[in-house]
């Protein structure tokens, strides 16, 4: 972990986003386009996620990628032709849209050779990231950009040094399909401490019902655990297991209980969810998309 003169830990400055999966759930439609650039009304997933980590300040981003996903880095490269196309049509809107993928943060990749589970993605980003503190953003998911998370986690794990997990409450019967958190309570609203981590657990084994979500602000050393780490639940390596290896060996884990709104795409009743909800809060098409949608909803209970 480095520190600056003040004895702090360096706030993060990169982020890995792990986006190597097949997203059979989303088959055929993925068989040729990644599950992460499927658009949400005009922009895709992937671009939701990465203008997050810039709105928190952060400037570096690795996409781990597989076979068949160069696409999700073409998305955030430059195209003279289309935005000279923009200009010559005065669509000045549009101009600004499209240059704006290219400015949000520098776009890196590593590819993940076989899908060996979180923890394996996490680890391909070893010789990017090196010792620093970064954040991981899972990429079937996002917050609401006015209930930021994130923010808070970097902050957070800058005063710890530790790991710093997002948490959100679910209800009992969820806890199977979640990392669930053993926690103590802390001076801080919202804040708690991490006493240990369950990989979904059954309702009647969970320790509590908060739940880890998509969100992970890690040090450096997590590499060393994940090397470590033997293959777990359905013969992956996970990287609930080396947070649980740091934890046991004295690394602070805390988590930010989120009470905002997470749009979760990674089911395709979830990503149908996420892009109404989207469309209907845009100033240019959700008043008429709501009418809409309010007359068919009506139509059909009919």
């Amino acid at each position: 972990m480095t520190t600056n003169s003040q004895g702090t830990s360096k706030r993060a400055v990169k982020a890995v986003i792990p986006a190597a999966g097949l997203a059979t759930r989303f088959l055929p439609a993925t068989k040729a386009v990644p599950k992460e650039l499927l658009p949400v009304v005009d922009r895709p997933v992937l671009q939701y996620i990465v203008e997050e980590a810039a709105a928190a300040g952060i400037t570096d981003v690795l996409l781990v990628t597989g076979r068949g996903k160069t696409s999700m880095v073409d998305h955030f490269d430059r195209r003279p032709d289309v935005e000279q196309r923009l200009e010559d049509k005065g669509d000045r809107r549009r101009l600004e849209a499209v240059r704006r993928t290219s400015e949000l943060a520098d776009i890196y990749t590593v590819r993940q050779g076989e899908p060996l589970g979180l923890g394996h993605a996490v680890g391909t980003a070893a010789s990017h990231v090196g010792q620093e503190a970064f954040a991981v953003l899972l990429g079937d998911e996002f917050v609401d950009e006015e209930e930021p998370l994130l923010p808070a986690m970097l902050d957070l794990q800058q005063e710890t040094g530790g790991i710093v997990l997002a948490l959100l409450e679910v209800k009992p019967e969820e806890t199977s399909r979640y990392g669930i958190a053993s926690v103590e309570a802390t001076d801080k609203s919202d804040i708690v401490r991490i006493t240990g981590l369950v990989e979904k657990p059954s309702p009647e084994e969970a320790p509590s019902n908060l739940a880890l979500i998509g969100r992970y602000v890690l040090p450096g050393k997590i590499f060393e655990a994940i090397a470590d780490t033997k293959p777990g639940s359905g013969g992956e390596i996970q990287l609930t297991d080396a947070m649980a290896t740091l934890l046991a060996d004295g690394t602070p884990v805390h988590g930010i209980v989120y009470r905002g709104h997470r749009y979760d795409t990674g089911m395709p009743l979830g990503y149908l969810q996420t892009v109404v909800e989207l469309a209907v809060k845009r100033d240019d098409l959700g008043d008429e998309f709501l009418a809409w949608l309010t007359e068919f909803v009506g139509g059909r209970k009919g």
